[in-house]
């Protein structure tokens, strides 16, 4: 298969979705074609075709066995992709028993991305952003917390590289800088 395969990650809050769609946007209007792919629709998307879930609430509820299969099909549905491909996802899922790998080896092996962008800012203007945002509802952290969940990112994008050979890309989408992180994920993705 030819084509490039990005993988765009960022803790909640940080703007990652507002920078993968401006930059979408950028690089459609020069003509560069990519799909771009949130990963937790796709999966839902196969588990629907499946006729294991009828809506998306019904994700979480599969069992282990049942979700790790239907990660690696998503996976191998992606990589199966002729031509470019942006996938939005999370490099590292914090949750109350620690952090969980976004990509597991099953996922990212499938894929086997050129690069992973870390979508990364200030751990205070995340936190402001997330408090400002009332269309979420997000658990409640406070800076060191964000500091510590974008430490892990870094990380596991580490683990990611060493599997794949991907290069890893940090790009800062700081406080009204969007333009500057729009223009650097622009020139990755071209």
């Amino acid at each position: 298969m030819s084509g490039k395969k990005v993988i765009i990650t960022g803790v909640p809050g940080v703007g990652k979705t507002t920078v993968i769609n401006s930059a979408f946007d950028k690089i459609t209007a020069e003509g560069v074609k990519y799909q771009n792919l949130n990963f937790g629709s796709f999966m839902f998307e196969v588990a629907q075709a499946e006729g294991l879930v009828a809506d998306r609430d019904q994700m979480r509820k599969l069992d282990r066995i049942a979700q790790k299969r239907l990660q690696k099909t998503a996976a191998e549905k992606i990589a199966a992709i002729d031509g470019n491909v942006i996938v939005d996802t999370h490099a590292s899922v914090k949750t109350p028993n620690g952090y969980l790998a976004g990509l597991p080896e099953w996922v990212v092996s499938a894929i086997m991305p050129d690069v992973i962008v870390l979508v990364e800012t200030d751990n205070d203007q995340i936190l402001g952003r997330r408090l400002s945002d009332e269309t979420r509802v997000r658990d409640l952290e406070g800076s060191k917390s964000i500091a510590e969940h974008q430490e892990m990112n870094r990380a596991f994008a580490a683990a990611y590289s060493m599997l794949t050979g991907c290069t890893v890309k940090i790009i800062t989408n700081a406080d009204f800088l969007l333009d500057k992180a729009v223009d650097e994920l622009a020139a990755t993705l071209r």
